[in-house]
């Protein structure tokens, strides 16, 4: 017997099951934790909880660790990537650009990150985002990223 998955309905949390079927990752780069609220082609909030066990701690600042920031985004532009494939944009897209991002807070481990993804603008096999991530209310970072289907973008057209 299989089980049946339920559709992804606007606004609606997303189970990890439909999280892991819209995006290719998996552990250790799979960085979402859940999908709060999804609106396809819209936005969405996210939430990714930062332990201390995260194999990037081992390396960055042992003694007094702190999430690197390319992990930051990267967990930005994975929100962003869902809400671009549920709209139909691409299959799966590709990180093809980060505008004006700063870094506001350090992020440590037992830290949870809100994550945000607002689309502002998008084209042919594009969406712009405007993407924050925060903790207790305060901003650890924001900016701009920009999703890509890689076939649309490519010059051949393939991946």
């Amino acid at each position: 017997m299989t089980a049946t998955r339920e559709p992804v309905r606007a606004g609606k949390p997303l189970t990890n099951d439909q999280l892991r079927e819209i995006l290719p990752h998996r552990w250790p780069f799979l960085l979402l934790d859940r999908v709060d609220k999804v609106e396809p082609g819209v936005g969405a909030v996210g939430i990714k909880n930062v332990a201390a066990t995260e194999l990037w701690f081992q390396g960055h600042f042992p003694a007094a660790a702190v999430l690197p920031g390319v992990i930051l985004v990267e967990a930005m532009a994975q929100l962003a990537g869902v809400v671009f494939a549920l709209a139909g944009a691409g299959p799966i897209g590709y990180l093809a650009g980060v505008r004006s991002m700063r870094f506001r807070r350090p992020v440590v481990p037992g830290d949870q990150l809100v994550l945000t993804a607002d689309r502002t603008a998008g084209g042919r096999g594009f969406s712009e985002f405007k993407v924050s991530a925060r903790v207790d209310g305060q901003v650890a970072a924001e900016g701009t990223i920009t999703i890509a289907d890689p076939a649309a973008t490519s010059p051949t057209g393939k991946v």
